[in-house]
């Protein structure tokens, strides 16, 4: 691991936290930005915060891991799970995390988890692209983009939503060029407008498409799903 990783920790239980910090600090590639007892604590300073992993208890009062995990991986944050129950290893592995360690956590155990984050960090990294954009030139996770439309104020821009609802407007770059740069398999142009990321599709008719992106209002995203777009669509999501 070249650069340290930060990661936050989670668990209820002050004894394990404290015990998980200390195994933490025998890592020299780790660097714990912060430690929570309270799941809803993080999520109010989740804005805050600039961390790559979170390392968290399954069972805690006020909310669940996998609620906690399901915003996180929202924002594109990896996830290590720890608990002493085996019965949710499912539901961990459905929110793509890294790994699944039962208590009482082993060092070893926690350093091979913490190589395979380096190791889908790394690969994510190779993931990204230098592109202009309206702040200047930005480095653009690929992993990050949920859909991208045209710019309501230059059809040469293009809007692009990221996981965490942020907004990136990129210059003079065209439909075309974008898809040349997005991987076939995750990403479909559904119109004239708009390109999407196929795993945010819930479902769909013959002419729309409905997602589970939220406006600021709370309602989910619905798209037009033009025909000369539609073959594609399909293929993507084998229907």
């Amino acid at each position: 691991m070249q650069k340290p990783i930060k990661c936050v920790l989670i668990d209820d239980e002050l004894p394990g936290l404290s015990y998980l910090r200390t195994i933490c600090s025998d890592f020299p590639d780790i660097e714990v930005v912060r430690a929570f007892s309270d799941p809803l604590k993080l999520v109010e300073q989740l804005n805050e915060l600039e961390f790559d992993l979170a390392v968290l208890d399954i069972r805690m009062p006020g909310m669940d891991g996998l609620e906690l995990a399901s915003i996180l991986k929202d924002q594109g944050k990896l996830l290590i799970f720890t608990t002493a129950f085996k019965e949710f290893a499912a539901e961990a592995f459905d929110l793509e995390a890294v790994d699944y360690i039962r208590k009482p956590i082993a060092p070893d155990r926690l350093e091979k988890a913490f190589q395979k984050a380096a190791e889908r960090l790394a690969a994510q990294a190779q993931s990204s692209v230098v592109l202009n954009s309206n702040r200047g030139k930005i480095l653009l996770k690929i992993s990050d983009v949920v859909m991208i439309n045209s710019s309501d104020t230059d059809r040469r821009d293009k809007l692009v939503l990221l996981r965490n609802s942020d907004e990136v407007i990129l210059k003079n770059i065209s439909f075309s060029q974008l898809l040349e740069i997005l991987p076939s398999d995750r990403f479909c142009r559904i119109n004239r407008t708009t390109i999407l990321s196929v795993d945010r599709v819930r479902t769909f008719t013959h002419d729309y498409i409905w997602t589970d992106i939220r406006r600021k209002d709370g309602s989910t995203v619905e798209l037009p799903l033009s025909e000369q777009y539609r073959p594609a669509f399909r293929l993507r999501t084998r229907l």
